[in-house]
């Protein structure tokens, strides 16, 4: 959320107060839609830039942690990310459409992005499908993608397996990538369902793993 304001107000109007948002940090006035979000019980994450796969031809911005980067540099774009707001939980590689994936398959390039992560505190969503703790901070991956593409009966059929998911786990964690009506829509509609199908909806924070152990 954040850089369609008007959309990522409405979405905070709209979505159960146990959505997690993400919020980029390219976005420019932002107070009014954290303000939304806050208001409504929202908790937010802070979406940081990493090279997607496909460079150059998809791009995570100027500000963008790159496998090819010095550490210095990355560590620099990684602290201006971090200065854009305040107020988030933790942080995600998931920034719209993009999830950073070739940044976070380089285990060399991560590691002191989680480090300073966990210095801080902060819990750490990796936009990966995945399974299992994470390395040095609490944190997990996603279990699927609901929006693509984003039609309405993707999402529905998306939001299904989630339950599904979530019953033989134990938990699921899904991914909107992006603020759309639909989407919004669909998972308004769905939340209102899941009482009676003895499923209970949790902000990320509730759902993440503590730190793998380091052999």
């Amino acid at each position: 959320v954040g850089l369609d304001h008007e959309a990522s107000e409405a979405a905070a109007r709209d979505v159960p107060a146990a959505i997690t948002f993400a919020v980029s940090p390219y976005a420019q006035d932002l107070p009014p839609a954290l303000n939304a979000a806050r208001a409504a019980g929202h908790e937010y994450l802070l979406s940081i830039p990493m090279e997607p796969a496909g460079r150059p031809l998809r791009d995570a911005g100027p500000q963008a942690l790159l496998t090819n980067a010095t550490r210095d540099q990355n560590a620099q774009d990684l602290d201006w990310a971090l200065s854009r707001f305040a107020g988030y939980v933790g942080a995600t590689s998931a920034l719209g459409q993009l999830r950073g994936a070739q940044f976070t398959a380089d285990d060399h390039a991560m590691a002191p992005v989680l480090a300073t992560l966990a210095q801080r505190g902060l819990l750490y969503v990796d936009g990966q499908l995945g399974t299992g703790p994470l390395p040095q901070v609490w944190g997990r991956h996603i279990d699927l993608v609901l929006d693509d593409p984003e039609d309405a009966k993707n999402v529905d059929a998306q939001l299904a397996e989630l339950v599904r998911i979530a019953r033989e786990r134990g938990s699921a964690l899904g991914l909107a990538g992006a603020v759309r009506p639909v989407t919004v829509a669909r998972i308004a509609a769905w939340a209102h369902g899941l009482a009676a199908q003895g499923v209970v909806l949790a902000p990320a924070s509730a759902l993440v793993l503590p730190p793998a152990k380091q052999p």
